[in-house]
């Protein structure tokens, strides 16, 4: 990975870290959570993805450009065998839902 690409990463890290940080709203939620007697843990994870422009695609900002039809992205293929797994939780959450599921115990 491109060390500039490292480093603006990094700075959106800690961007979204410091927004965090300085929401009062969300202080004000573990405070009231703390109060109750329960200790927080906040873990986020945020998924983003990067795609290389090219050249001749690079944002001008002082220009006006008809936007370029966007070529579709490859299609993803998948292989299903038929069987999942699930855990007791998967299968108390279907069941909260009213989700019934076949028992497969062959």
């Amino acid at each position: 990975m491109e060390e500039k690409l490292k480093e603006l990463m990094q700075e959106l890290g800690n961007a979204i870290n410091e927004s965090l940080s300085d929401s009062d709203r969300i202080a004000a939620a573990i405070g009231e959570i703390k109060r109750a007697g329960y200790d927080v843990f906040l873990v986020l994870e945020a998924t983003i993805g990067f795609n290389k422009r090219d050249e001749s695609s690079e944002y001008e900002g002082d220009e006006e450009t008809e936007p370029a039809e966007a070529e579709a992205p490859p299609k993803r293929k998948f292989e299903s065998t038929g069987k999942i797994k699930l855990t007791s939780q998967d299968q108390k959450f279907l069941k909260a839902l009213k989700i019934a599921i076949e028992d497969d115990k062959s």
